[in-house]
């Protein structure tokens, strides 16, 4: 007979933890690890990497939930390697091959090409997507051989940097560095990079190396999350304000505190601003998001009274 299994308790923990996601594990699989490790309550992520990439994937934990919404706009950095002269079915290293060429292009007809793709453009998402279409995803209508229209979308490439570039041999790629918008599908560009240089291509590998403020450079691994302690488990946790780069600061007394909790509205002399990140003054600590328009605090999410005791007895 089978000995029971031990429940691992659940405690309050809030932060956010930059992830170097491995290879082969979709988000939620990393999210749900990192999850057990921290013995959090309640954890989420900032938009998805697929099984096939690595890199930074920041990890939200309780109040920190709140706020991962705001992160799916940033800017992210890739780097990736295009494979050309073969097209695949999922424009990755995980579908069929479905047409081969031969590579004859230069490297000055490189360049001219990723030329072409820097700024605004226009991609068609991928069918190998979780885009949603009538509430089902892409790659499910996908897995049924099913091709259904999509609307292409407006995504903006801020730097395309061509780090190496193989164009003889069994296996010719290029090694690229992309800085773009939210929305933007790599393998997609990688895909259209490939027809356009006339022999067809995709992703053999894709790293995230940084989102919106947050580097790889700064990422912990699963392997060293498992290695650590709990305290210095904890310890690698950025606080939940991690997420409100940008926003203006405003700081309360104790009354306004109280009642800017409460939802309500605050008058004073601050200035028009979209993104405030609100601040109790005694004790210090977060309490919530806001805009200021006309001399008005407006509350935006906030944290309850109990996340910020929470918060404010982990930092003691």
């Amino acid at each position: 007979m089978n000995a029971p299994r031990t429940r691992v308790p659940r405690r309050p923990v809030h932060g956010v933890l930059l992830l170097d996601k491995p290879l082969g594990l979709s988000s939620n699989q990393a999210l749900q690890k990192a999850k057990w490790l921290l013995r959090a309550e309640k954890a989420g992520h900032t938009g998805t990497l697929d099984p096939l990439a690595t890199g930074v994937l920041p990890l939200c934990f309780g109040a920190a939930t709140k706020f991962s919404q705001l992160h799916l706009d940033a800017d992210k950095t890739y780097e990736t390697t295009v494979r050309l002269g073969i097209r695949t079915s999922t424009a990755d290293a995980e579908g069929e091959v479905i047409d081969t060429r031969a590579v004859s292009c230069s490297l000055g007809q490189v360049v001219e090409v990723l030329d072409q793709f820097m700024g605004p453009i226009r991609q068609v998402p991928p069918m190998h997507s979780a885009l949603k279409k009538d509430g089902k995803a892409l790659y499910e209508y996908a897995r049924e051989g099913e091709t259904v229209a999509r609307e292409a979308r407006d995504v903006v490439i801020h730097e395309l940097e061509l780090l190496e570039a193989q164009l003889q041999g069994d296996a010719p790629n290029l090694r690229l560095r992309v800085k773009c918008s939210k929305g933007t599908y790599i393998r997609t560009l990688g895909e259209d990079i490939g027809e356009a240089l006339g022999c067809g291509g995709h992703l053999v590998a894709l790293r995230r190396i940084a989102t919106g403020p947050f580097e790889v450079s700064q990422c912990v691994t699963l392997d060293q999350l498992d290695a650590m302690e709990e305290s210095e488990r904890l310890s690698q946790l950025k606080p939940v304000d991690a997420l409100l780069e940008g926003h203006a600061a405003v700081t309360l007394d104790t009354e306004n505190a109280g009642r800017f909790l409460s939802g309500l509205r605050r008058r004073g002399s601050w200035p028009d601003a979209a993104q405030v990140a609100v601040y109790g003054e005694e004790p210090h600590a977060l309490l919530g998001t806001a805009h200021v328009k006309a001399g008005e605090l407006i509350p935006g999410r906030l944290l309850s009274p109990l996340e910020i005791q929470q918060i404010l007895e982990s930092e003691t």
